[in-house]
């Protein structure tokens, strides 16, 4: 597998000796992103192809069609979306003076819940928003069993730990010392236990989603069966992919913190932490597509990496930025359905255990408080977990548009015909 697969869903993927990424004929060197296209072939193409900046709709007089640009410079072309950078000077890859983003954007082609062009801001999240609405039947189905089966076993586990630490950790008990630790040890157990249940749970429902909006990007419907069957060869990788980066955090944390604990110092132990903070975050961007690449490219954990780091080159802030907008609007919806039923349910326990239950800590940890607290987190994540998969999918299907032309790849998926990166609007047929 090389480091361009094409897209892999639906259809195979790509075997080592094509330029995966782009069309067949397409010069697709990443470092270059140049090249002029030869006609493209194969099904749902025309086997006439307009010339590089000349497009006319069928029957348009040959007098009308606009005036064909001047060769294809080294940078520029059907192969990218402007330099390293993401930019084509003054006039934008897709005929629009001033490029992608700005008003007056000339309409593109949108088979599914995107347009086939660079894509902003509201672009995004209205294809993740699109997809939840118009496939509702399946994304909600497969969070709202994931989201149940996590916070059932989180209740369980939080409602018998927290009981025997609370009755272990009473002045008055006369437990011994081995008592106290195996509470401790038993209860560390069954956190870790669930920790590994959300993260299996949360594996499962991602690359299932994934695979539902890399569909609907082509306007594709997708039945859960279909995901299931979409993402289980890949979800061992996914488990990898994500104990790997998770161990990563771990270490550069271990390692910053190292030199204070060695020397005794909390302040070189802070400072090596505050260090760890911006580290982490910056390789989370940096990686953040890893994941879409992994599932969608059929690729491994390795290439799946490499990928990411690739497509986020030159594009960190941009991804940051919506990436930190969605974790905000995310747990802003979480917070307005969670907090009202935890407060209800924290109410509800000590209205139970009166004054006594706040000093013991059972006013949190009663059936009741735990109950609504699950009840509020299932309808959250149910909500928030397809927005934020579907986000990560767009971006990553966004940038490679922008570095790679996926946008002709995902038309011919699409069963378009005669489209092109300087047609002025989407094709009539023909």
């Amino acid at each position: 597998m090389n480091d361009s697969p094409g897209w892999a869903v639906p259809g195979p993927s790509p075997s080592d000796g094509e330029r995966p990424g782009a069309p067949d004929g397409r010069d697709g060197t990443e470092g270059t992103e140049g090249g002029t296209p030869a006609p493209a072939g194969g099904p749902k193409w025309s086997a006439e192809q307009p010339p590089p900046g000349e497009w006319s709709s069928p029957g348009t007089p040959q007098a009308q069609k606009a005036p064909q640009q001047q060769p294809s410079q080294p940078g520029a072309g059907w192969g990218s979306y402007g330099g390293p950078q993401g930019t084509q000077g003054a006039q934008g890859r897709y005929g629009h003076p001033g490029g992608p983003g700005q008003w007056g954007k000339p309409p593109a082609a949108k088979p599914g819940v995107i347009p086939l062009r660079p894509l902003d801001l509201g672009e995004i999240l209205d294809g993740a928003v699109a997809t939840m609405r118009t496939h509702w039947r399946t994304v909600l189905p497969i969070t709202l069993v994931v989201a149940t089966v996590i916070q059932v076993i989180s209740v369980l586990v939080q409602r018998y730990t927290y009981a025997d630490l609370a009755v272990v950790s009473d002045p008055g008990s006369q437990d011994s010392l081995k008592d106290v630790l195996d509470a401790l040890g038993g209860s560390m157990v069954a956190v870790l236990a669930n920790a590994f249940v959300q993260l299996l749970g949360t594996i499962v429902a991602t690359a299932m989603l994934t695979m539902i909006f890399s569909r609907a990007v082509l306007g594709h419907g997708s039945s859960i069966g279909e995901a299931w069957r979409d993402a289980r060869p890949q979800l061992l990788r996914l488990l990898g992919l994500t104990l790997l980066t998770a161990l990563g955090g771990v270490v550069i944390i271990l390692v910053l913190l190292l030199p204070g604990i060695l020397l005794g110092s909390v302040g070189i132990a802070i400072v090596g932490g505050l260090a760890a903070l911006p580290l982490l975050i910056w390789l989370a961007l940096k990686f953040s597509l890893a994941s879409p690449a992994l599932m969608l490219e059929k690729s491994n954990v390795l290439t799946s990496l490499r990928r990411s780091s690739r497509l986020v080159q030159g594009s960190w802030w941009r991804i940051f930025g919506i990436t930190a907008l969605t974790g905000l609007i995310t747990t802003f919806v979480a917070a307005i359905i969670v907090w009202p039923l935890t407060a209800a349910g924290f109410a509800i326990g000590i209205a139970d255990g009166g004054m006594e239950s706040l000093q013991n800590g059972t006013a949190a940890t009663g059936w009741a408080p735990l109950i609504l607290s699950a009840v509020g987190a299932v309808i959250a994540q149910t909500i928030t977990m397809p927005i934020q998969s579907g986000v990560t999918v767009l971006l990553y299907v966004d940038q490679r548009i922008r570095r790679e032309a996926l946008d002709l790849e995902l038309a011919r998926a699409a069963g378009l015909e005669n489209y092109g990166p300087d047609a002025a609007a989407p094709p009539t047929g023909g």
